[in-house]
């Protein structure tokens, strides 16, 4: 597991790199920043449950934001623009797609390290 929270940690730091570039850079760059950090919390096994607990609502919150993105990329006749770099200019939502997925990234690793602090609890 060690090696897993280290590639996530790696990951989300690249995230927070690639978001210089965005519109909104501060709060990606936090939100990805935040997940770093839990997830070299994850390698040394320590989970705060409570913070866990309150990043991953607050995500989800925040995650509701983009749902009607969300909902015009999926009822666009081509899904694949979501990977597509001149897409997103051309369409709004491909943005609020994206970033809804990147959040959701975030909200299953937050969903998994709040199961794993349950366990390890439990054994200690």
């Amino acid at each position: 597991m060690r090696i897993v929270n280290f590639l996530l940690a790696i990951m989300f730091l690249g995230f927070a790199f690639l978001q210089l570039n965005d519109p909104d850079p501060i709060i990606w760059i936090l939100i990805y920043g935040v997940m770093s950090v839990f997830c070299v919390m994850a390698i040394f096994e320590f989970y705060p449950q409570k913070f866990l607990i309150a990043t991953t609502a607050i995500y989800i919150l925040y995650s509701l934001v983009f749902v009607p993105g969300v909902i015009d990329w999926f009822n666009s006749g081509n899904r694949s623009a979501l990977f597509d770099d001149v897409a997103k200019m051309e369409y709004y939502y491909i943005e609020e797609a994206r970033e809804f997925l990147g959040l959701f990234i975030c909200i299953v690793v937050l969903v998994f390290y709040c199961v794993r602090s349950r366990k390890v609890r439990t054994v200690r």
